[in-house]
């Protein structure tokens, strides 16, 4: 039973938030500050954090980072009651997954965290499949689907799911130009309920993730989107002939 980890000052917004997840079988845990939310992932580590934005004392984006920098991978979906996309950008920009604006039904909540779950373990929200069980070599950058591993200049780069998954699609269409809407539909899905800002922010992301390589480099296209291209001194983009190991699955 997954077990979500609730932060809100409003006692209301964690009692809707706990109504409609325990309902689709979630463990929900509740926090009103952002260090007792600190205290509590530390002490039982959950599965999801739902984070609000504006709390008392240390707020939301000064949570978000914390996790980030003490656990990494853990999924953090953050709630804000502006709709600001400034607010939004920040926590994207900050490694939250998603975002929910108040007010939200519980409906959507529970629809962002199955989403955010199936991406956090490896799976596919869109039906989108990273459909390979071969790396993908571009010059110095290796793609592994099967491992969801990234090799930069022979470095091993850490990517969140988004990321990997924006990256996957863009180099298995390397040289064409997506636009940002294709790019939400295709890599988002069509529950995703983002603006084209979400997408640059994960470009950013992933750009800084490539810095190191010589060959391999994401270019952005005015007025269209982006696209993914290697140089053309490098090596030629391919399969590679050797199946990586999947653990006895066949």
């Amino acid at each position: 039973m997954p077990s979500i980890l609730v932060v809100d000052d409003e006692p209301s917004i964690i009692d809707l938030a706990t109504l409609y997840l325990e309902g689709e079988g979630f463990s929900v845990r509740r926090a009103a500050t952002g260090g007792e939310a600190l205290d509590q992932v530390a002490a039982e580590r959950p599965d999801l954090v739902v984070l609000d934005v504006m709390l008392p004392g240390m707020s939301g984006w000064e949570v978000c980072k914390a996790l980030r920098a003490q656990y990494g991978q853990l999924p953090v979906i953050m709630v804000t009651a502006r709709g600001e996309e400034v607010d939004r950008v920040v926590g994207l920009e900050l490694g939250a997954d998603d975002y929910v604006v108040k007010p939200f039904h519980g409906r959507e909540l529970v629809a962002r965290v199955r989403a955010v779950l199936r991406r956090a373990d490896w799976g596919n929200a869109t039906g989108n499949e990273v459909d390979g069980p071969h790396p993908l070599v571009l010059g110095d950058v290796t793609i592994d689907p099967a491992g969801r591993t990234v090799t930069v200049a022979g470095r091993a780069v850490g990517f969140r799911a988004r990321e990997f998954e924006l990256l996957w699609h863009l180099a298995r269409h390397q040289g064409i130009a997506l636009s940002r809407s294709q790019l939400l539909e295709q890599v988002w899905g069509y529950d995703f309920l983002g603006e084209s800002r979400t997408v640059d922010v994960h470009v950013a992301h992933v750009r800084q993730h490539l810095a190191d390589s010589r060959s391999v480099s994401i270019e952005t296209i005015w007025r269209v989107g982006y696209k993914l291209v290697v140089n053309a001194a490098s090596q030629t983009p391919e399969w590679s002939a050797t199946r990586p190991e999947r653990n006895g699955r066949g």
